[in-house]
């Protein structure tokens, strides 16, 4: 006998991975400003790559908002523009990269490379 339940669940399929880029469970110190807001909102990231991040906020932003990001990444600040791509109700935001300042993405992808070669 098949219940409804069990027939939805049979026809439930994962979506594919849609990152370009692999992500890393690392704690980051992070500091937010959303676009219009002079309020930061400082944190750690729970996940990180080199195309976004994943931080945790009791009260996430928006999706769609548009933030600047400051990552400290080896006593070396980490300046991008980025916009708010997930949002989990009392959880956090996905936060996709979108504009580097300066060396900022080299310094972002040589942080996690090194990450890669001596993983803990």
């Amino acid at each position: 006998m098949n219940l409804p339940d069990q027939q939805l669940f049979s026809q439930v399929v994962t979506p594919p991975d849609r990152r370009r880029h692999p992500r890393h469970s690392v704690q980051v110190q992070i500091e937010l400003r959303e676009d219009g807001s002079d309020v930061p909102l400082r944190m750690n990231t729970t996940d990180l790559s080199r195309g976004g991040c994943y931080v945790e906020l009791m009260m996430p932003l928006p999706v769609g908002a548009d933030v600047t990001a400051t990552l400290w990444l080896n006593n070396c600040s980490v300046r991008m523009r980025g916009r708010v791509v997930t949002r989990h109700t009392q959880f956090g935001n996905g936060i996709k990269f979108l504009d580097f300042e300066d060396n900022g993405e080299k310094v972002l992808a040589e942080y996690l490379d090194a990450i890669n070669l001596f993983p803990a």
